[in-house]
């Protein structure tokens, strides 16, 4: 076989790679039983070399998930050992800082034998609605609060399932089928990639995916590297402030190209917070690695060799590298802000590629139902958990506005309202999205969401508010207007914060209004069509269009008129 033959067969085979990856993540939403997983797609799968170097990943996931979960493998083969890996294995952990980041997320690794032979891994990561503890949500002051601990060990031993961990799970949650059911998902799933990887080897007539994975790992270095060789060979600075939990948190970046690879020191960070919103390493490397990857090479599959040149460093007990036993339950609010951080640097170096700033962590929520304790409930009132996923707008591009109520970085979906009410005794009242909140620029931000929940008749609800730029909205970039900032009420008028589990008593609803994208460049450059199409689809106001964009009355005017009639524009 020639060389020029074998490459063609092993791109042939890599491809086919991604999509066995694929369908064991889409097997794990068909599956799973909470709904963050199947509406919300927080989850992620990859297959690995029998080195624990990930190879390929499913394009369904997060990148938090996907890239934490590419060292996670290499934990579990020097937890469980070598020598104690037997086919019909599934090893399983929640450990944050061997797995994903927090005890909400479930990571499961199956030994993927052929002929006998253990030729890879496959791996799989989901969020659970429940762990038991506080609940999810930022109160817990240390991980010992935060939820039951499953150190990395067998959940199967030799294909039989160990019975006594089930119990203990079981016993220390408040959603044990939903939890159980969640796990035996993330078993098949894995499986599913296993008899699809046994069917490709068995059509290429493979004994081990040594080759493969050479050429996978070779060729993603190598792409790698030419991409950041021809980025300035300089360094640059960047900063952020967020809301925090009680104080402000300051994310701090120094970011350096040097030939085959990029530093990302995170010196001058604020320090660990006493509350549950510290990101373990694992997760802040996640994302910094995902912010520059997908800036300079998105084209080029996401698997072990290509993140390797991105290399990122902080103090020990800072808020991006919380050592045990912080408390991490939130990790996502400050990891889903580090691309932020990054982008303030990485301009400096490449102008005029990286969008501005957007909502940046997601706009999750959780709903703790129960029976009223203010008068006799109903016969039928129960107690759920409810979680949901929401987005603000992502930041406006170079060459394109920000997208309305989407997820960046963490690409996770909105949930339906729908399967939200579905999962128990709550109402969503109101979800749409928030005029004027995308911040004004040559491109214009993304635009937040409205919404409005409360309980069905008979039930007093919890609420553990997971949100950020409550006081520093999205930062617009070279010239752009600031994003919206989130904002937060009861139905009653009583104050609620960003953060936290707070009472809503029978009756009351909760009002959110999710923040904005900011705008990128001068919004005088902005084209008066665009600027009458978003007055028309009532994206922006009249006073907005007059405002931010000098658009005339006249046009105005006209702009109502033509949507009046019907007429597109």
């Amino acid at each position: 076989m020639t060389q020029q033959h074998s490459n063609v067969v092993y791109q042939v085979m890599w491809n086919r790679l991604i999509s066995v990856v694929e369908e064991q993540a889409q097997a794990l939403v068909r599956t799973a039983f909470s709904t963050s997983v199947r509406e919300a797609g927080d989850l992620s799968a990859g297959v690995y070399d029998t080195q624990g170097q990930m190879l390929a990943q499913a394009v369904t996931g997060t990148p938090g998930h996907v890239n934490a979960m590419a060292d996670a493998v290499a934990h579990f083969i020097r937890r469980i050992g070598r020598q104690n890996i037997f086919e019909g294995d599934v090893y399983i952990t929640n450990d944050p800082w061997e797995g994903t980041g927090h005890l909400h997320d479930i990571t499961m690794v199956t030994p993927s034998f052929h002929k006998g032979v253990l030729v890879g891994f496959f791996a799989c990561t989901a969020h659970i609605v429940d762990i038991g503890g506080r609940g999810f949500g930022a109160d817990a002051q240390s991980v010992y609060e935060e939820g039951l601990y499953i150190p990395i060990m067998k959940f199967a031993d030799k294909g039989e399932v160990d019975e006594t961990l089930t119990r203990i799970i079981r016993g220390n949650v408040r959603e044990p089928d939903q939890l159980i059911g969640d796990v035996y998902a993330l078993a098949t799933c894995n499986e599913i990639g296993h008899r699809r990887l046994v069917d490709m080897m068995e059509e290429f007539g493979l004994d081990h995916l040594d080759g493969i994975a050479e050429f996978i790992l070779e060729n993603s270095r190598r792409a790698t590297i030419e991409r950041i060789a021809a980025l300035p060979q300089t360094s640059a600075e960047g900063s952020m402030t967020m809301d925090g939990f009680d104080v402000p948190i300051t994310l701090k970046v120094k970011i350096s190209v040097e030939g085959d690879r990029i530093v990302s020191d995170f010196t001058g960070t604020s320090g660990v917070d006493k509350k549950g919103i510290n990101c373990p390493l694992v997760y802040t490397k996640a994302y910094a690695c995902y912010a520059l990857k997908v800036a300079i090479a998105p084209e080029i599959p996401n698997n072990a060799a290509s993140l390797a040149p991105f290399e990122v460093t902080a103090p020990d007990n800072t808020i991006v590298n919380a050592l045990h036993p912080a408390p991490v339950a939130l990790r996502h609010i400050v990891g889903h802000f580090v691309p932020d951080a990054m982008y303030d640097a990485f301009d400096k170096i490449v102008p005029g590629l990286v969008p501005a700033e957007g909502a940046g962590c997601l706009c999750n929520f959780q709903v703790s139902l129960r029976p009223r304790m203010d008068a006799p409930a109903p016969p039928n009132a129960r107690r759920s958990e409810v979680l949901t996923f929401n987005s603000g707008g992502s930041g406006a591009r170079p060459e394109h506005d920000g997208l309305n109520a989407t997820a960046f970085p963490s690409g996770v979906m909105t949930m339906p309202i729908e399967a939200t009410e579905h999962a128990g005794p709550v109402i969503i009242w109101r979800k749409e999205l928030r005029p004027d909140s995308g911040g004004a620029g040559k491109t214009r931000g993304g635009l937040g969401q409205y919404m409005e929940v409360g309980a069905q008749e008979g039930h007093e609800f919890d609420i553990q508010a997971m949100f950020d730029r409550g006081q520093h909205p999205a930062r617009g970039r070279r010239g752009g207007q600031n994003g919206a900032r989130t904002m937060i009420v009861r139905s009653d008028g009583a104050e609620m914060r960003v953060k936290g589990k707070q009472f809503v008593p029978h009756g009351e609803r909760v009002i959110m209004a999710f923040p904005g994208g900011a705008g990128y460049g001068n919004p005088a450059e902005r084209s008066i069509e665009l600027v009458k199409r978003d007055l028309a689809r009532g994206y922006i106001s009249a006073e907005t269009a007059k405002n931010a964009y000098d658009l005339s009355a006249e046009d105005v005017a006209e702009v109502a008129a033509a949507v009046a009639r019907g007429d597109p524009i």
